[in-house]
């Protein structure tokens, strides 16, 4: 079905086609992962905007509507973290992705359950710690992908062959990624899958709300950008609440004064609750190419095609 030849990241995840689904907060619930899943990809259900008891809810959720493989994402930097590695245990998961920390923080419990453990990283140098640390293999994402991101801001095409460069374990490419020529591009680096956000967070089965959909869909290229760099760095689209920011930024704003003007709950009042003005849009450089909503079985045949057309152009076979 799917033309592609099993790699090592294929068959470390037991999935037909090499593209990973970002756990991407107030998006990637159940229905996105099983999608994504049943498409012949890996599906993430994130465990970023969830508290343990949803989280449990998901996966539980996810089991019922695929059959295929799938696994969590799960942000160390929350307090509730270490409770949904747990839950994802007991849940029978054995594929998990983690960002925003240390994977040595989890490596143990999860390497002695046969667990697969892929961390999120935006320098070789990460990469490397990763590769110490026992992962199986890293996603390497640039500074284009949305929502938080790395300080260093190198970009795609320079991270990932660095990347590659640098472990020996496989390298995923993100950042900036929804078209099947720029997934030609990722594995002509050296990467061995592409793990996509931005794309599959504006289809029919992410969970955030309609009008942050229609709001990427309406962005043009350059309407976002990477904001509070000196707290957590965030790539997010244009609204009120980021040019606000941004003047914040320019006028030399304090970080807890940032940090007063962001508050509590932006996440989740832009992109699940659909506040467009004051809410938080986190969404990536990708923005600006995505004109649609479809159904991830839609994006994953498109997506597809134009993989094989590029590498058959590239080839002189087309």
């Amino acid at each position: 079905m799917s033309g592609f030849v099993d790699n090592r990241v294929t068959q470390l995840l037991g999935i037909e086609v090499p593209v990973i689904q970002g756990g991407m907060i107030y998006n990637s619930g159940a229905k996105l992962a099983a999608a994504v899943a049943n498409a012949g990809g890996l599906g993430l259900v994130g465990a970023g905007s969830m508290r343990p008891d949803l989280f449990r809810d998901q996966i539980r959720k996810a089991r019922t509507l695929t059959e295929r493989p799938f696994g969590v994402n799960i942000p160390l930097l929350y307090p509730h973290s270490a409770d949904c590695v747990e839950i994802a245990l007991a849940e029978g998961v054995r594929i998990f992705f983690t960002s925003a920390g240390s994977p040595r923080r989890v490596a143990g419990p999860l390497k002695e359950a046969d667990c697969v453990l892929v961390h999120v990283v935006a320098s070789p140098v990460l990469a490397r710690k990763c590769e110490d640390a026992g992962c199986d293999a890293v996603v390497c994402e640039g500074f284009e992908a949305g929502g938080h991101n790395g300080r260093d801001e190198i970009t795609t095409m320079v991270l990932v062959p660095e990347c590659v460069a640098a472990v020996e374990i496989p390298v995923i490419a993100a950042g900036g990624i929804a078209t099947g020529q720029q997934m030609a591009a990722a594995l002509a680096l050296g990467a061995e899958s592409v793990q996509i956000g931005s794309r599959f967070a504006v289809s029919a089965e992410s969970s955030g709300h309609d009008k942050f959909k229609q709001a990427v869909v309406d962005a043009a290229a350059g309407d976002t950008r990477l904001v509070l760099k000196a707290q957590v760095p965030v790539r997010l689209l244009r609204n009120a609440f980021r040019d606000r920011i941004m003047d914040m930024e320019r006028l030399g704003a304090t970080a807890e004064e940032l940090a007063a003007e962001l508050g509590q709950g932006r996440a989740r009042a832009g992109m699940l609750d659909g506040d467009l003005a004051e809410g938080e849009l986190e969404i990536g450089q990708v923005a600006g190419l995505i004109d649609d909503i479809p159904p991830v079985a839609a994006i994953m045949t498109r997506l597809l095609d134009d993989y094989r057309t590029t590498v058959a152009r590239l080839a002189g076979t087309q």
